[in-house]
Formats: C-alpha cells, sequence, structure tokens
C-alpha cells in the first residue's frame, strides 16, 4: 500500500471535515440578571432583544427578588421562556433578600424622610395588584398560565461564577434588578470582575427628585440601588474590565397604546403577550440596558465618570454619586460609561422587528 497514496486522498477529507466544525464566528455570550415581575412589563420584555438576536447566546438567566418575590418572578420568567418558545434557555434562581436591607428599616427610613414611591417585593397591599410584602413564598395565580418547565436546581451565584471562570474575558453579564446577586458572586469569587467582559447595570439616576413630582412617583426612583445599596457598592467598586450605567436615559421611552397596537398586528406568539401584558406609559427602562447590551451602536452619547452608591445610614442611603478624577475620594470607586443618550427611533424599530420574530 501506498501510504504516500492514501494520505494524500485522506487530507482533503480531513479538511473539509476541520472546516465545517469550525464556526464562522462565535456567538457574544451573555449571563442575564433580572427581578422578573410579571407577566409582560419592562423586566420580562428586555429578554426579547436577547433571545431574537442572532450572534447573541444566553448561557443562563439569574432570577433576584426586586419589583416582586423570587419564586413568583422565577414562575413568569419561565412561563415566558415557553410562550417565547425557548424553554432550552436556563433559569438559577438567586437572592431572595437583600444583603442588608429589610422591610423594618425601609419603613423606617420612610419616618424619617419621606416614602419611596416604589418598594418592589415590600410594596404595601394594593387594590388590583397582586403586592404580598409578607408572604415571599406565595405565587398568585398567573394570568398567561402557569409553566411546565422548571429552574434549574443550581442556584445563580455559583452558576455564574462556573460559567465566567470556563469563559475568561468573553461573559457579558446584564443587569437590570437588584445586584445582589452579583455582589455575592464577587464576595465568593473576586476574580469574577477581571474574568468577565463587561457588566451592563441599569440603575444610576441622578434626576429622581424633580421626577417625583412632575411625573408618576412609581417611575421615579433609583429602585436597583435602593432596594440593595450595599450590593450596588460592592459591584461599583469592582475591577471590572467596563462598567456600563444606563440610567436616566432609559425613563426617556414609554409604550404608547400606538406602538403597542403595532407590536401586537405581526401576530407572533411574542407579539401577542407583549400586547396584552405591557403596560402602557411604562418606560422601556430594561429593553432599553438590554438593547444596548448587545447593540453598542445605539449609544449616541456618554459620560466617563467615577461612580458609587452612598451607603451610610441617612437621606442619601442608596443614591448614586459620580465624580470626575479631581473630586473622587478614590475609595474604590471604579471608572463607568454613563449612557446619556440613545438612538430612539432605531431602538424602537429593532424592537418592533424582534417581537416579530
Amino acid at each position: 500500500m501506498n501510504v504516500c497514496k492514501v494520505l494524500g486522498a485522506l487530507l482533503p477529507v480531513f479538511l473539509s471535515a476541520l472546516a465545517s466544525a469550525s464556526p464562522v464566528s462565535e456567538k457574544s455570550l451573555v449571563y442575564f440578571d433580572n427581578d422578573f415581575s410579571g407577566p409582560g412589563e419592562t423586566n420580562i420584555q428586555a429578554l426579547i432583544p436577547l433571545v431574537t438576536h442572532e450572534d447573541i447566546q444566553i448561557v443562563g438567566i439569574g432570577v433576584v427578588t426586586g419589583d416582586g418575590w423570587l419564586k413568583e418572578e422565577a414562575a413568569h420568567l419561565l412561563r415566558f421562556l415557553e410562550i417565547a418558545k425557548h424553554p432550552e434557555i436556563p433559569v438559577f434562581l438567586g437572592a431572595e433578600m437583600p444583603l442588608l436591607r429589610t422591610r423594618t428599616e425601609m419603613r423606617s427610613w420612610e419616618g424619617l424622610y419621606g416614602k419611596l414611591p416604589w418598594k418592589g417585593a415590600w410594596n404595601d397591599p394594593k387594590e388590583g395588584r397582586t403586592y404580598h410584602p409578607d408572604q415571599p413564598g406565595l405565587i398568585p395565580p398567573m394570568p398567561e398560565g402557569e409553566p411546565s418547565i422548571k429552574a434549574s436546581g443550581e442556584d445563580a451565584v455559583s452558576f455564574l461564577i462556573r460559567t465566567v471562570r470556563a469563559n475568561p474575558g468573553k461573559v457579558t453579564i446584564v443587569t437590570a434588578g437588584p445586584l445582589t446577586n452579583i455582589a455575592l458572586a464577587i464576595r465568593i469569587a473576586p476574580d469574577l470582575p477581571v474574568l468577565a467582559k463587561e457588566i451592563v447595570c441599569e440603575g444610576g439616576k441622578f434626576d429622581d427628585e424633580l421626577s417625583q413630582v412632575t411625573d408618576n412617583t412609581d417611575y421615579s426612583t433609583d429602585f436597583n440601588f435602593l432596594f440593595d445599596p450595599e450590593a450596588a457598592h460592592i459591584v461599583l467598586t469592582s475591577p471590572w474590565r467596563r462598567i456600563t450605567i444606563v440610567g436616566d436615559v432609559t425613563t426617556n421611552i414609554r409604550l404608547t397604546s400606538q406602538l403597542r397596537d403595532r407590536i401586537g398586528a405581526s401576530g407572533t406568539p411574542v407579539a401577542k403577550y407583549f400586547s396584552k401584558y405591557a403596560r402602557l406609559d411604562m418606560p422601556f427602562w430594561d429593553e432599553i440596558t438590554a438593547s444596548v447590551a448587545v447593540d453598542r451602536s445605539l449609544v449616541t452619547k456618554d459620560l466617563v465618570a467615577l461612580m458609587d452608591v452612598d451607603t451610610l445610614p441617612g437621606l442619601h442611603y442608596g443614591r448614586a454619586r459620580i465624580w470626575n478624577d479631581g473630586y473622587a475620594p478614590h475609595a474604590g470607586e471604579q471608572h463607568v460609561h454613563i449612557i446619556q443618550v440613545i438612538d430612539a427611533h432605531r431602538f424602537i424599530e429593532n424592537f418592533v422587528a424582534a417581537t416579530a420574530k
């Protein structure tokens, strides 16, 4: 047997197989952490630009108590993934409570400094809403139906650490809820920030006091930082490769009845879900955050500054603070990219297109 001829014949076959096994382009890896109150609303709707983006792979979704309680949020999330035909995306339960803040402490703070317009899972019972501040394990009847799929047995913090360490420099962490899960992960694995590609956070607002007087008070709060200030502080003072803050800009675009009807007209399962459960006039807080995370070309103006959150007892507890380099205390604050303006028209067009897929 002529070995050279055999090898010569096999070489093209080997090269062809190797080429077909090698992807033309590698998808960007995203871990999404959020407080998924539902059905609908900004928390769950933020998944739409993520699950439909052809160049994005969602490695996992973490759930954290915030706008609602953990188990109730997870149920709404899992049901949406079924409706959106993405039951394969793994879901992980995280923290059921903030690191330090409690409902009792928040009530005491309100007695000294005035009411917080939105308290998420700790909202007082209200007619027409399903708030249950003293029943963390309760899952009220779900209008969209109960899910048939379940969350993973692994917790969100462990999964996040394991995934980032296995993919150094490749995982973008996108957060649109309180930062409790991320802070816990950093405390367990201090190498997490330097191993992640980037973190993109919805939070860090500065114009809330005026908007509480002139706008919908429920929409005028930096809730993600206020619900767990210590977690926000841990995240903002950790050495990430890049921190992107999507704060005040998220309140500028809101859902109109015309836009809702336009989205519903496509008739896809996601479009029908959105049309039925989306709340009119609600800002696209989390949807904008997710969209910016996967398409930075939407950003038309940003600002680089040092940022931290106030964790001292008092009026400004939980409030974001920013400085330039010359005036910062330099006590661990990191430079952050604060998104100030996005291309609103293109965001809307992209979102409409995503719901039609």
